[in-house]
């Protein structure tokens, strides 16, 4: 398996994304295209101290560099000799079997879209983050900004996709799919989330996907559901104030166990659970958040990512090209479709 690495893509390009790649390529025994600049790649490497490239680590060289500011819709023909666009290439060609990035999320999943092209049917590729939930593992969101606007056929596919991501990359037998809403009764919500729950109930009843319902936002954390799904919009600001509250009690309760000798005692007592919450409501453990609808395994790093984030996130695409998701979402496209959308 080999595994196309971005090492200009993020804040902290390209030091500590060659660093996650060699601890993946050495943890994991994958093979690694590094894609950027090949002296900037190999500076890296040296203040590494690393004398020379592991047998399974290679370097492919691009001139450009995707910036945040780069217009998303344009920047692969802008920029096609960029660190990103290079990369994406490759992986259609089938020099790779899956890609990691940090860089700009528009501009992946715009050059994933027009370079990688999406599963035939699907009509946009959607992002699908896991939040840390206690339902087995996290729960898979989907969407959480690359649609804005939708359509209840969008939804749907969502769903379908969500639902084979968590099936056969988090191995759970049957997912629970919940649809997010501002109350659980069917009749709640706009006329798009009205529609989308009727899709999901007769797609629930064929037995396709197990629909449990609509979910309020402050059941997401109690794990209520494998899948959760909603427009890029109102699904990006659920997940944004999910680790915006997340920050918020992490530091709140640093301080508390600071802030006198019996508390921190108690935080000494504490240290190894908190170790373990730390750990679980840590973004670096996922490492990323996976393109759902793309032909090929695209896995979109945090624009922060350190080393040991981009290693997780290639972790994380070895079992997206493991489970080939794209390959059964293909099978059941039928399934997804919306007669009366043309």
């Amino acid at each position: 398996m080999k595994i196309i690495v971005d090492a200009m893509g993020g804040d902290n390009a390209p030091l500590e994304i060659v660093k996650g790649a060699l601890m993946a390529a050495k943890e994991f025994e994958v093979d690694i295209t590094l894609v950027g600049r090949g002296e900037a790649i190999l500076r890296s490497l040296e203040e590494l101290g690393e004398g020379d490239l592991p047998g399974n680590v290679e370097i492919a060289n691009a001139t450009q560099v995707v910036e945040m500011e780069d217009d998303p819709a344009t920047v692969t023909k802008v920029k096609a000799d960029s660190s990103m666009t290079v990369g994406l290439k490759l992986l259609h060609e089938g020099m790779a079997d899956a890609m990691v990035s940090a860089g700009s999320t528009g501009a992946l999943l715009s050059g994933a879209t027009l370079v990688v092209k999406r599963v035939k049917g699907v009509r946009r590729a959607c992002l699908a983050p896991v939040a840390p939930t206690p339902s087995n593992g996290g729960t898979v969101l989907v969407d959480v900004g690359a649609n804005a606007e939708c359509t209840p056929e969008y939804l749907l596919q969502f769903a379908f996709m969500g639902y084979y991501f968590a099936r056969s990359v988090k191995g759970i037998d049957d997912p629970k799919v919940g649809l997010l809403n501002i109350g659980t009764e069917e009749t709640k919500g706009n006329e798009l989330y009205k529609e989308t729950y009727r899709l999901l109930k007769k797609a629930g009843d064929e037995g396709r996907i197990n629909f449990i319902g609509n979910v309020e936002a402050r059941e997401l954390m109690n794990g209520v559901c494998d899948v959760l799904v909603s427009d890029g919009f109102t699904g990006n600001v659920l997940l944004k104030s999910v680790e915006g509250m997340g920050i918020y009690f992490m530091r709140e309760l640093k301080g508390m166990l600071k802030k006198n000798a019996v508390s921190k005692v108690a935080a000494l007592i504490l240290k190894k659970d908190l170790t373990a919450l730390k750990k679980q409501v840590s973004s670096d453990e996922v490492g990323g958040t996976a393109l759902l609808g793309i032909q090929k395994p695209v896995i979109k790093a945090h624009g922060s990512s350190d080393a040991y984030a981009i290693r997780s996130a290639i972790r994380q695409a070895m079992s997206a090209v493991e489970s080939d998701v794209a390959r059964t979402i293909a099978e059941n496209i039928e399934y997804m479709k919306v007669e009366s959308v043309q």
